[in-house]
């Protein structure tokens, strides 16, 4: 299994940008997907989850800005990022609890994609 990252930039100050996270391999069932960021000198942090149930939870400091959404058919996960600010900066990492025949239930990594954000 292996999760691809895509759509991060340069943008300035109250630009948007839309993050995708694709799912590939051999999957049996993909449960909560999530995007986590990580700031120059700053531990990673949870950004927003959403559940296979469509269920969603954001960081405060991203409410109200940020869309986490999926698409199942397509093992895709979305971040749609709107009204950004230079803290938003951080390189995006998308994370999902996926189960297959050989291991089980997993938590996997994508590689990372960069947000920067000119004031």
């Amino acid at each position: 299994v292996q999760l691809q990252a895509s759509g991060g930039g340069l943008v300035q100050a109250g630009e948007s940008l839309r993050l995708s996270c694709a799912a590939s391999g051999s999957m049996l069932n993909i449960y909560d997907m999530l995007w986590y960021r990580q700031a120059p000198g700053k531990r990673r942090e949870l950004v927003a989850t959403i559940t296979s149930g469509d269920n969603t939870n954001y960081a405060d400091s991203v409410k109200g800005r940020f869309t986490i959404s999926r698409d199942n058919s397509k093992g895709t996960v979305y971040l749609q990022m709107i009204n950004l600010k230079p803290e938003d900066t951080a390189v995006y990492y998308c994370n999902a609890r996926i189960r297959t025949a050989d291991a089980g239930t997993l938590p996997y990594w994508g590689q990372g994609t960069l947000v920067t954000v000119s004031s």
